[in-house]
């Protein structure tokens, strides 16, 4: 089947659902969403995979009592409450900010991010001048992954999260309580409440399996306060050879440069002329993109290749922006 007719179906099955006053049963979706097939087997293999993959979209599709049915038949139903996006009221100031976001940084494909970020802005208040969202100019571009809508569903919905997850240790099977989908040192984590080791841990999401499993709504409670990521350290994914820098932060930065390193990085306190910290370091970017995010109140002392390499990219950064 064509894709357009996959797509047109899908599209039909999810408009079934969400108009349906009470759960249809698999036969009334047999009945009514065109593009299925008169074959019950037939039906069934199709209507899985689109349950499935609307799923992995994100769409909320519930099972649920259809009423007045005895003995009690299950039904599929999809409640508006919960798939449609509530209204925001924003202020004109923060459709500003999110513009300027959107501009900023490129989540994705970049063949599909203007007219994605543009629809998206109209969704949440509009445009401003009406005009699309330039991102020929972006500092930033981070990829997207397509687990991460389905963890942000599971963190947002309180379900519980099952899939297999490969470390140095090799592939196990995780139960985690997904308390927070975050982008961080060029990759996507998520941080959580691992059932099997009694403890919060980090996830990077592209070394989980395609498939992850989500439980019930509201199955777990998370942290009341936001948790605090120290399996960070050092900045990188542990895959390449480890480099120690030493880098000196403006002394009204220090504080806040500690809490990001982490105190044991600290080498030594210089007063007034700021703190040094000893920093192991095996992702040259992500820690690069660390230090100019304090501007001129950090200077990488050591290695003396990585100095050199920051002053060669931040000499051609410049040229290129004065072209």
């Amino acid at each position: 089947m064509a894709a357009a007719d996959k797509f047109e179906r899908m599209m039909n099955l999810l408009a079934a659902l969400l108009d349906a006053p009470r759960p249809l049963s698999a036969e009334q979706i047999q009945e009514r969403v065109a593009g299925y097939s008169a074959d019950k087997e037939a039906f069934r293999r199709t209507f899985e995979r689109d349950k499935d993959e609307l799923r992995d979209l994100g769409v909320p599709i519930q099972l649920g009592t259809i009423p007045g049915t005895f003995p009690e038949q299950q039904g599929y139903l999809v409640e508006r409450r919960v798939y449609e996006l509530p209204e925001l009221d924003l202020e004109p100031d923060e459709v500003a900010s999110l513009r300027l976001a959107l501009q900023a940084v490129r989540v994705g494909d970049p063949t599909a991010h203007e007219n994605e970020s543009t629809a998206a802005l109209w969704r949440l208040g509009g445009v401003a001048d009406g005009s699309t969202v330039d991102v020929d100019e972006e500092l930033a571009a981070i990829p997207a992954d397509d687990r991460q809508p389905i963890l942000l569903r599971a963190t947002v919905e309180h379900r519980v999260c099952v899939f297999d997850y490969d470390s140095s240790a090799g592939t196990t099977r995780r139960t985690v309580e997904p308390w927070r989908v975050g982008y961080e040192r060029g990759h996507w984590y998520l941080t959580g409440y691992d059932r099997d080791r009694g403890e919060q841990r980090n996830f990077r999401v592209d070394r989980m399996g395609d498939r992850i499993e989500l439980g019930d709504p509201e199955s777990f409670i998370g942290p009341e306060a936001r948790t605090e990521e120290r399996a960070f350290r050092p900045w990188d994914d542990g895959t390449s050879e480890t480099i120690i820098a030493l880098v000196r932060v403006d002394a009204d930065q220090a504080r806040w440069a500690a809490e990001l390193l982490g105190e044991q990085t600290v080498s030594s306190e210089e007063g007034d002329a700021g703190t040094v910290f000893r920093v192991p370091v095996t992702s040259w970017p992500a820690f690069r993109s660390f230090l100019l995010s304090f501007l001129d109140h950090a200077e990488l002392l050591e290695p003396p290749q990585l100095r050199s390499e920051l002053i060669d990219w931040l000499t051609m950064a410049a040229a290129e922006d004065a072209r």
